[in-house]
C-alpha cells in the first residue's frame, strides 16, 4: 500500500503544486492514483489556506476526490487545526459527511477522546505514532489500541543519515502495536531513505508533498502523481535488494 499525502499543514508558499482547493485536491488525488496510490490522506482547508475540522470546509473536499477517486480517502485531525480537544471532538461529532478514516496524533492531548469519537462514527483510526514523542508509550497503554484501522510510524528526523536509524528504533518502540497493520514514513530529508526502509521491511508507506517537496535525486516535485512514480520504483528496488 502506497498512500498519498497530498498537501498537509503547506500552504502557497510552497509552490503552486501543493493542492489547496477541494478542485486542487480533487484533481491531484485523481493523478496519484493514477500514477499508483492506493489511499488518500488530506487536509482540508479554509479559502486562507488553514487546516480545518469544519464540517463546512471537509464536505466538499471529501465530495471532490470522491467524484474522482475510487480509493478510500482520510483527513488529519491534528491539533494545529483545532487546538482545543474539546472542541475537536465536538467537530467531528458535527461532521455531515465522513470519511473513510481520520489520523489522530497519540501524543497530543485528548488524543484517546478523538480516536473514541471516530470510532462512535464508523471512520477508521490512523493511531500516529511520531518519533521523539511519547506516543508510543501512551498507544502502548490505549485499550482503543485493538480498534485502530492502522498504525503511522511517523519519523519526524528529517536527516538523510540518521533516519533510518531513528525509523528502526520507533519500530522497536512500538513493537507489536496490538497487531495493527504498520504504515511506516518519513519526511522532508527523511523521506527517501524512510520509505526504502518500508520497501525492504514490507510494510505500507505514503508519500506526497506533505511528506516532501524534493524527488530522490534532489530535484523539486511537480506533483504529487510524479512522487508516486517514483516512490513505486524506489519501494520496488528496496524489496528486490533486501
Amino acid at each position: 500500500m502506497i498512500q498519498v499525502c497530498l498537501n498537509g499543514p503547506r500552504g502557497g508558499a510552497d509552490g503552486a503544486m501543493v493542492p489547496l482547493t477541494p478542485e486542487a485536491m480533487a484533481e491531484s488525488a485523481a493523478a496519484a492514483v493514477g500514477a499508483g496510490a492506493t489511499d488518500v490522506h488530506v487536509h482540508p482547508k479554509t479559502p486562507c489556506g488553514q487546516d480545518s475540522l469544519s464540517p463546512r470546509v471537509l464536505a466538499p473536499v471529501l465530495d471532490a476526490i470522491r467524484a474522482r477517486v475510487p480509493v478510500p480517502v482520510g483527513v488529519t485531525t491534528g491539533a494545529w487545526a483545532e487546538p482545543d480537544a474539546a472542541a475537536r471532538v465536538e467537530r467531528i461529532r458535527s461532521w455531515t459527511l465522513l470519511p473513510d478514516h481520520a489520523s489522530v496524533n497519540w501524543h497530543e492531548d485528548g488524543a484517546e477522546d478523538v480516536a473514541a469519537a471516530l470510532i462512535e462514527r464508523g471512520v477508521g483510526v490512523e493511531a500516529g505514532i511520531w518519533s521523539g514523542t511519547d506516543g508510543a508509550a501512551r498507544f502502548a497503554a490505549s485499550p482503543l489500541g485493538p480498534k485502530v484501522l492502522r498504525v503511522l510510524a511517523e519519523v519526524t528526523d528529517t536527516s538523510a543519515e540518521t533516519a533510518e536509524e531513528t525509523a528502526r528504533a520507533l519500530l522497536a518502540d512500538l513493537g507489536p502495536a496490538f497487531g495493527r497493520p504498520v504504515l511506516l514514513h518519513g519526511q522532508d530529508g527523511g523521506a527517501w531513505p524512510v520509505l526504502r526502509l518500508a520497501g525492504r521491511l514490507g510494510l505500507a508507506t505514503r508519500i506526497g508533498l506533505e511528506d516532501t517537496l524534493v524527488l530522490p535525486d534532489g530535484r523539486r516535485a511537480a506533483s504529487n502523481a510524479q512522487l508516486v512514480g517514483q516512490a513505486l520504483n524506489q519501494y520496488g528496488w528496496a524489496q528486490r535488494s533486501s
